[in-house]
Parts: structure tokens; sequence; C-alpha cells
């Protein structure tokens, strides 16, 4: 399994879909998932530190599993079928591991909630995974908005030429047309 933080949700500002990117801890790696709004909204929420005044559903997941006596381990995005990514939250509870399937969304929410790390098998990074070349220059004007993640990783400085890769690459993908059924599991 290969560790990836948070680097970024994108926004279409035309459709309003929404891409969570996973950023490879150790390259330029990033591996996009396309995913819902709520979700969009749950990751970015946490990673920002704003606290809801009602619990949402993946504060409740974490708070009854805390209850049950159990404490999240890790989750990983573990396989990539059609279009569609499939992840699992790995729970430690009295001694047993358990791993419960799960949209890669919802496991995204419950990480940055409770500050575990978050993997991808090798080969879903073989296979979705895009590298970036850092010379690339941007030939288009930015057609998306990104939500800053507060990552707790340390970050290079932010300026016109380093987002020039990360612009090219969205302007590849068909954010009026994203795969059927959506790129998550369904539960």
């Amino acid at each position: 399994m290969i560790r990836v933080v948070v680097d970024s949700i994108r926004v279409s500002l035309l459709t309003q879909h929404r891409v969570v990117v996973l950023r490879e801890t150790d390259s330029k790696r990033y591996l996009p998932i396309w995913i819902g709004p709520f979700e969009a909204d749950a990751i970015a929420m946490a990673i920002q530190g704003h606290e809801p005044q009602r619990p949402m559903t993946h504060d409740l997941l974490k708070s009854m599993i805390g209850e049950m006596g159990g404490q999240l381990s890790h989750i990983f995005v573990n396989d990539i079928q059609d279009n569609t990514f499939f992840a699992r939250i790995v729970i430690e509870q009295r001694g047993r591991t358990i791993e419960v399937d799960a949209r890669p969304s919802d496991a995204i929410a419950l990480a940055v909630r409770t500050d575990v790390p978050i993997f991808v098998e090798a080969q879903v990074l073989d296979q979705a995974g895009v590298f970036f070349d850092e010379d690339e220059q941007a030939s288009t004007p930015e057609p998306q908005a990104s939500e800053p993640t507060g990552d707790s990783e340390a970050e290079p400085e932010l300026n016109d030429d380093s987002m020039s890769i990360f612009r090219n690459f969205i302007n590849t993908l068909d954010l009026d047309d994203p795969p059927k059924g959506g790129s998550e599991k369904s539960s």
C-alpha cells in the first residue's frame, strides 16, 4: 500500500461536479476520484476544521466506532473496476481487526475526521494515477476552483507556474460527462 494525502477538492464551475485529488506522499503522482457534492463538503469541512452544529453522518460514524470500543486504524482505496473505486475502513477493536467496505469519499471523510493514514493499493495508483511534469506550462485559462485542504504535510509554495501542471491535468477531465454511475461504489 502507498500512503497518500488529500491534495485538493476540485469543483467544475460549470457543472458543479467534484473530484477529490489524492497525492502520493513520496512523489508527484496524483489520484483523482469523482465524488458527490455532499461528500466533498464533508471532507472539506473536516480538513478546514469547521464544526457543524449537529453531527454529520461521518461524525456519527466516528462516534459510534469509539462508543463500541473501536479505533480507526487507517483507510485504503483497494480496487478500481470499470472506473469505480472501492475502499476499506480498518478498525481495531479489542484485539481484532475489522475491515468495512466503503465508498472512497466516505472513507476519506472519516479519515480526515480521525487523523488516520490514507493508503492506496499500488495497482490502483498504477492504473488510475497521474504524474505531472514540473516543466508543463498552461495554455488555457483556469476553469476550476479548489478548496484549500489545510493538509498537515509541508506544502510547496503555490504560484501560477507551480499550479500550471495541475491546471493542464484538470483541463483534460471531461467534467460535463463523468463516468456513468459515478466513480465510487454505491453502498
